[in-house]
């Protein structure tokens, strides 16, 4: 049988620290912002398919947002104002990124390798899920941004500036995202003593 050490990599997310170069009040990994990518496309494919007459599958939207940040299990988090910083450096960092996940996908048996490139190659992913995921990637930063601040963190008043403009205009794009945020997002930020056990 063939050894693979692509679940090794993939369980070494959690040591994985995003907002590296920032202050944190609550330290966040690439595992538990892969998690909640996931969830929150799961929910955007699910409201597109309820209330926006969509027929995209949950699931391999959940499925896809698990593997959206494969690339940073060798490349660490980059964080936006480096990636972005100007075009020719996103283009290399795009590049890198690809490289790492053709490696990662590599690891796995040749007969999974087919599978598991439209999830872990990013340029491979279906247009239609890879802006569910983006969406939701964006949101999850998003309220990550808004929970630092509620804790007087001023370090990412910015963050949530850029990233308030970006949903904004994403919420004339896709229905879904309109809905989510008016469904869903006042209520992440409460306390928990405040927050309803009922919709």
């Amino acid at each position: 049988m063939i050894k693979s050490s692509f679940l090794a990599w993939i369980l070494r997310m959690p040591l994985i620290q995003r907002w590296a170069v920032m202050h944190l009040i609550k330290p966040e990994n690439v595992a538990e912002h892969s998690h909640q990518v996931a969830v929150i496309a799961h929910l955007l494919a699910t409201i597109r398919n309820t209330y926006c007459g969509g027929s995209i599958c949950p699931e391999k939207a959940a499925t896809v947002a698990l593997y959206h940040e494969v690339s940073e299990t060798k490349l660490q988090d980059v964080i936006h104002v480096t990636k972005y910083h100007n075009p020719a450096i996103t283009k290399e960092f795009k590049a890198i990124e690809e490289l790492t996940e053709r490696e990662c996908l590599k690891t796995l048996p040749e007969d999974l390798q087919p599978i598991f490139s439209e999830l872990l190659i990013q340029k491979n992913v279906d247009p239609e899920y890879k802006k569910i995921v983006k969406a939701a990637d964006m949101i999850s930063a998003y309220l990550k941004a808004c929970d630092e601040i509620k804790f007087l963190n001023p370090e990412f008043n910015a963050v949530k500036q850029r990233l308030e403009e970006k949903i904004n205009k994403l919420r004339t794009e896709l229905p879904e995202v309109e809905v989510f945020m008016e469904m869903f997002a006042e209520r992440c930020l409460v306390n928990i003593e405040d927050m309803p056990t009922e919709f």
